[in-house]
């Protein structure tokens, strides 16, 4: 039995006992892959290595596996023929199970149990919004027999701390707990970082980039006149909230209250007017989108986007009649974005200031949103607004951790560029014989994708950047780094630029990057071969596209239209 099952037993059975620190022996850990995050590039990443039979060891910074799914409380943003088409098998298999789920543990009405594509929340931004404990439960009881048998073993509240390479392998990468001083140093044939913000790149030594590149740089259209490392985008503190009318919820007022209320974006092109607002911009054409908040609606429709039901994680609607006094959505919308500071460029004070901060701002719209924010009857605020705590699992009701949109991003062998997958550039490059256009065909593809072109404002005080991309492929070269012959990305941290990471790091292409990168692993220590070789060596390259194939992915894309 391992410490984390015996930690998480003796948890669930209330025990206040403490566990004996780790031994000397026990501090030091050997795999074949060991995956340094647990995000939801770092959980694909483990499944798919450990299928084919790897030892492996998977670390995570919060005590909940699946990142943007769970821990940083993120419903799964999806292209529009995700029910059809377009994920891997495990991917598909993993949102059958959430809605599976449902059906056995929650008191559904028997129309919405009978709904193939049951929306728990049936929030307007995702086929599957839904309470994040219900992946948690989901994404463990995968790895369950793994760890059972003693093939995984899964370190909860770990950060890497340090790391050795010898050459141009990485030779071990020392982990900490969080709460405690213990550290485990771990070695293995592969490391794979699936960090949020690539940590491990730069005490490996890798050779990456940081923020957004300018065009002399990419030749991307979109792309910054000069290159701005410190200009990454937004991050988030999601949270969870309820409507119980006729009580009075009101949070105390945050510390940095009265800043917010009064804080207009300064950013190019302009903000529309104070961020505590509920009119933002448009991120395809920055003019005022007009939006409005309507807790738990009878069917009345006001102009604009009702953001109550932009990611509503629950709808009472779906279930039996007094399972919920109300509504439950989640908050993760332009007004509690933060873009004072870059996580990735700071110095550890820097970032945890930026992190406080952050969680102000939420804090902040969440009191004006009790208390100062215009209702639709011509009152102000909503007292009844519950944070829900329970939902995401922490003591001040914010997320575990923050929402994380880019990473540091590794100089790879192949670098996927705007070129490559965007509509306005691949129309002036070229059309299909029919007119159609399409993205760059990469014949090493490992994968399957689709997403616009999405950039929140970002560190530099640049606005959205929102345009369309058509369904592109991932290449295999974009997950090899340029000299590092072990060590593999596995989530937002492969070869893309600012510009394509915007298309690339939402949930599924996430998931495929992650389960690639853990598949890679596993052929390159059975054929001995690194993942370089692989990729050149045609016979090599095509046995790895059929493995693939064989556990379901799809490596290219039907006919469709751009989004």
């Amino acid at each position: 039995m391992t410490y984390v099952t015996r930690r998480r037993l003796l948890q669930a059975a209330g025990s206040l006992l403490v566990l004996p620190r780790l031994s000397g022996l026990d501090k030091e850990l050997h795999c074949d892959v060991a995956v340094i995050g647990g995000g939801v590039g770092g959980f694909a990443a483990a499944l798919a290595a450990l299928r084919e039979g790897m030892r492996v060891v998977l670390t995570e910074e919060t005590d909940w596996i699946g990142g943007q799914l769970t821990s940083q409380a993120v419903p799964p943003d999806e292209h529009p023929w995700i029910e059809m088409f377009g994920c891997t098998r495990s991917y598909r298999n993993y949102r059958n199970a959430v809605r599976d789920y449902y059906r056995v543990h929650y008191p559904l009405t028997s129309v919405a149990r009978s709904r193939e594509d049951l929306n728990p929340g049936n929030g307007s931004v995702s086929r599957l919004t839904h309470e994040f404990r219900v992946s948690v439960a989901v994404l463990e009881s995968l790895l369950a027999p793994y760890q059972a048998s003693g093939q995984l073993t899964m370190l909860l509240e770990h950060v890497p701390a340090s790391a050795t390479t010898t050459g141009d392998r990485v030779t071990s990468v020392t982990v900490q707990h969080r709460q405690r001083q213990e550290k485990r140093t771990i070695t293995a044939q592969y490391f794979l970082d699936a960090t949020e913000l690539g940590d491990l790149l730069p005490m490996v030594k890798a050779e990456y980039v940081t923020g957004a590149e300018s065009q002399a740089q990419t030749g991307e259209m979109h792309a910054a006149a000069a290159a701005q490392p410190a200009n990454s985008q937004s991050f988030t503190f999601c949270f969870a909230v309820d409507l119980m009318e006729g009580e009075d919820h009101t949070i105390d007022r945050p510390q940095e209250y009265d800043f917010w209320r009064d804080y207009v974006p300064k950013m190019s092109p302009p903000w529309t007017g104070p961020l505590l607002n509920w009119t933002a911009c448009e991120p395809k054409t920055l003019a005022p989108r007009k939006a409005y908040f309507d807790p738990n609606p009878s069917g009345a429709k006001s102009e604009g986007l009702n953001l109550w039901l932009y990611r509503r994680l629950a709808d009472r609607a779906n279930f039996a009649p007094g399972t919920y006094k109300s509504d439950i959505t989640l908050v993760n919308w332009p007004q509690n974005d933060y873009w004072l500071g870059d996580l990735i460029t700071a110095n550890p004070a820097q970032k945890e200031e930026q992190l406080k901060r952050a969680k102000q701002l939420s804090f902040s719209f969440l009191y004006w949103m009790q208390t100062d924010a215009p209702r639709l009857d011509g009152g102000h605020g909503w007292k009844g607004l519950r944070l829900r705590k329970d939902l995401v699992g922490t003591e001040d009701g914010m997320a575990k951790a923050a929402y994380i949109r880019e990473s540091r991003r590794i100089q790879a062998e192949f670098t996927v560029l705007e070129q490559h997958v965007g509509t306005d550039m691949r129309t002036k490059k070229t059309r299909g014989a029919s007119g159609e256009v399409f993205a760059e065909p990469f014949p090493d593809s490992v994968g399957i994708g689709c997403y616009r072109i999405d950039l929140h404002p970002s560190a530099g005080g640049t606005n959205y950047v929102d345009i369309s991309s058509l369904p592109f492929q991932i290449p295999l070269g974009s997950l090899i780094p340029k000299r590092l012959d072990n060590l593999l990305p596995a989530c937002k941290n492969i070869g893309t630029t600012h510009i394509t990471n915007g298309c690339y790091r939402l949930h599924p292409v996430e998931w495929n990057i992650g389960e690639a990168a853990g598949a890679l692993a596993a052929y390159a220590i059975k054929a001995k071969k690194p993942p370089r070789a692989v990729r050149s060596d045609k016979k090599a390259l095509a046995e790895f596209q059929s493995v693939l194939q064989a556990r379901g992915f799809e490596l290219a894309w039907p006919r469709i239209h751009p989004v």
